[in-house]
């Protein structure tokens, strides 16, 4: 199995908007559950803690393999929620490991 883990931060963390940012990107991704094939699990959400060293968002997705990862990345919706996702961070830090 391949995790897909990413990261970000939000480019205006301190505002009001962040929290409708944070929201919108959470059902974007959640939506791709059952669009794209080959995700076999999805976790996302919001950081408990603040601080320096935390990110604002974080996204666990598991695949098969490279290929279910490839899939994904291509595949039209996860465009769309990709282009809103960079239009509001300001950093993303991705790591893709098997277990």
């Amino acid at each position: 199995m391949l995790k897909h883990v990413v990261c970000w931060k939000i480019a205006d963390a301190d505002s009001v908007e962040s929290l409708d940012a944070i929201g919108r990107i959470e059902d974007g991704l959640r939506s791709l559950v059952g669009t794209v094939p080959s995700i076999r699990a999805l976790d996302v959400g919001p950081s408990v803690l603040t601080g320096p060293n935390h990110w604002d968002l974080a996204l666990i997705v598991d695949f098969d393999n490279e290929a279910g990862l490839e899939e994904y990345q291509v595949h039209p919706e996860h465009k769309k929620v990709g282009a809103y996702i960079r239009s509001v961070v300001s950093e993303q830090a991705t790591v893709d490991f098997v277990v």
